[in-house]
């Protein structure tokens, strides 16, 4: 294992949020994967050192390392460690887009449910898509007279 591997930034893993530990170990792995701080054979924790890190124990590692070689995330090999796979960003980028798409699917039918008609869907989409505003963007604005 190499030094750049010792410290996995996962954000707080508790009993108190939502989901079992390992789930948790598991989505922050793979929103590391996802923003390309962890990338494509890069050498996880041991489970001995993530369980230390996370004070949660090793089962729960172990756990958590089984699913995302599950899902094709990583991949172990016995003696050296578990690796980031190379697919392991596609595999995380599919899982969030089928789930982007699952929610949108959910929001058209609570809003045909309501009786909001297809049309008004779409341009609900277009005003939630539209970037809110920045401090750079309305600076300049400010700057100009009435």
């Amino acid at each position: 294992m190499t030094d750049s591997s010792a410290i996995l930034r996962l954000g707080p893993i508790s009993p108190a949020a939502s989901g079992p530990l390992y789930q948790q170990i598991v989505e922050g792995i793979k929103r590391e994967v996802l923003a390309n701080r962890l990338t494509a054979g890069s050498a996880l924790p041991s489970y001995r050192v993530l369980a230390e890190q996370l004070l949660v124990s090793l089962i729960t590692v172990k756990r958590a390392y089984e699913e995302l070689e599950r899902e094709g995330i990583t991949f172990s090999r016995q003696g050296l460690g578990t690796f980031v796979a190379a697919r392991g960003n596609d595999r995380t980028r599919a899982d969030r887009r089928a789930m982007a798409r699952a929610a949108l699917r959910a929001a058209i039918h609570a809003g045909r449910e309501a009786g909001i008609s297809d049309r008004e869907l779409i341009q609900m989409l277009r005003d939630e898509m539209k970037p809110e505003p920045t401090e750079s963007t309305i600076e300049p604005l400010r700057g100009r007279a009435p």
